[in-house]
């Protein structure tokens, strides 16, 4: 498989402390900016498979909206119950006001 980067939005459009859901052929992605740093996460929550990107970033943590399910954006690790498995996260990188997702193909 290879990666492929591939252009997701704009960084200005995504405050700090904020999560914006972007959708890439079939995979959700939500991006989100933990002061000033951006990262990807799947909009997927393991428990249940609620949107995570509609919930509250709570620092580095991002929290399911159905059932309170969180999980560290950096790394994608569960860091509260009930959900069961790590969520994939997505290397990004921003260049000029521009963020970049790669994404296995």
């Amino acid at each position: 498989m290879e990666d492929k980067l591939v252009e997701i939005g704009n960084a200005s459009d995504i405050p700090s402390g904020t999560t914006r859901i972007f959708e890439y052929e079939d995979i959700s992605i939500a991006i989100c900016n933990v002061s000033g740093n951006f990262y990807a996460v799947e909009n997927v929550c393991s428990h249940d498979d609620g949107p995570l990107g509609e919930g509250r970033l709570i620092g580095k943590n991002i929290e399911c909206p159905r059932h309170g399910a969180q999980f560290d954006v950096t790394t994608g690790e569960i860091t509260r119950m009930p959900a069961y498995g790590p969520i994939q996260t997505f290397p990004v990188r921003v260049k000029n006001n521009k963020i970049y997702v790669e994404i296995d193909e």
